[in-house]
């Protein structure tokens, strides 16, 4: 039997290229060796403020681009996240055993919420929501990105917290960490991580952006004085993030780059990789356009919340009857 991997992205803003390096192009990749469950977490979208119309958008959007980047829903099942009770449901259970201190020592939760007045109480328990999402599945693998690591090691405590406590009934999570392209950083300041919410539009690149503004952006990223193309996170982050974008793409090794750019300046460098960045993505833009209005987009979602609810609501039976809730049928 395949094992069975789960992995969600919040519908917040543009999937930057960051994003799609970081898991989505990961999710391709894994879809031939796993049975694998991909949600859109709209309700982790929602610990922060939310316009309504623009939330419903990007909902969409999401589910649109998983289907554009070459997910298969005859392989995988495709959901949102809020189409399936059971996981706020299960979500509220496992709060009720995880400790404020824990949830407080997560360093996401103290860089969203430093020096902001009003903060959402979910900011603070969202993680229990995260280890509900991925447990209700008995899901062997989750990729994630690096700033998810601490919260997937909270997810395999509170399983194990449960199942020590009350009933073996949930199954301890692998992390999955990609190799490399984990953390693509930003354009215009290459020590902070390439992020959908940087006001810096020249920062970022969305992977629905228009080719030219991605070429722009890609041109007039960050590198240095020294017209080196060398891989050296500390002295040269701007190039080294170029870099591994480069490898990515292309497939080769730093130490090849390095040679196919020897004695040429960043000028050729830079156009290389607006060109093998733009030969991967105006594809996924095509077939994003044909499906984000299309009647085939709504049955694929209808189908894979019917088949995720089947799955959560059997293990929510489980982890009601585990903790004594409600009636004993």
């Amino acid at each position: 039997m395949l094992k069975r991997i789960f992995s969600g992205v919040q519908p917040s803003g543009s999937v930057t290229l960051g994003n799609y390096l970081g898991a989505l192009k990961q999710f391709v990749d894994l879809q031939h060796d796993y049975d694998c469950f991909f949600c859109i977490v709209d309700q982790h979208a929602i610990t922060v403020p939310q316009d309504r119309l623009e939330l419903r958008k990007n909902i969409k959007k999401l589910a649109a681009l998983y289907l554009a980047i070459g997910l298969d829903p005859e392989k995988n099942t495709i959901f949102i996240q809020s189409e399936v009770p059971a996981h706020a449901q299960a979500g509220w259970v496992l709060q009720c055993i995880a400790y404020i201190g824990e949830l407080e020592r997560m360093t996401q939760f103290k860089d969203k919420s430093s020096g902001k007045e009003g903060v959402s109480s979910a900011l603070l328990t969202y993680p229990p929501l995260m280890a509900a999402d991925i447990l209700l599945y008995n899901t062997d693998l989750v990729p994630v990105g690096e700033d998810q690591k601490q919260h997937l090691e909270l997810t395999r405590d509170l399983a194990e917290r449960f199942n020590k406590k009350y009933n073996e009934i949930f199954k301890i999570p692998e992390i999955s960490l990609p190799k490399e392209g984990a953390r693509i950083m930003s354009l215009q300041d290459p020590t902070k991580k390439m992020s959908k919410s940087d006001p810096n539009k020249k920062a970022t690149i969305a992977l629905l952006d228009d080719p030219k503004q991605i070429e722009k952006n890609i041109k007039s990223a960050v590198t240095d004085s020294e017209g080196i193309v060398k891989y050296d996170k500390q002295e040269k982050p701007g190039v080294s993030n170029l870099m591994t974008i480069h490898s990515i793409f292309s497939g080769k090794s730093f130490a090849e780059i390095e040679e196919m750019y020897n004695g040429k300046g960043y000028g050729d460098f830079k156009a290389d990789i607006a060109r093998l960045v733009l030969d991967h993505l105006l594809p996924i833009q095509e077939r994003y356009h044909e499906l984000i209005n299309s009647k085939e987009l709504d049955e694929i979602l209808d189908e894979g919340a019917a088949k995720a609810n089947k799955e959560a609501n059997k293990m929510l039976r489980k982890i009601y009857n585990g903790m004594g809730l409600g009636r004993k049928r």
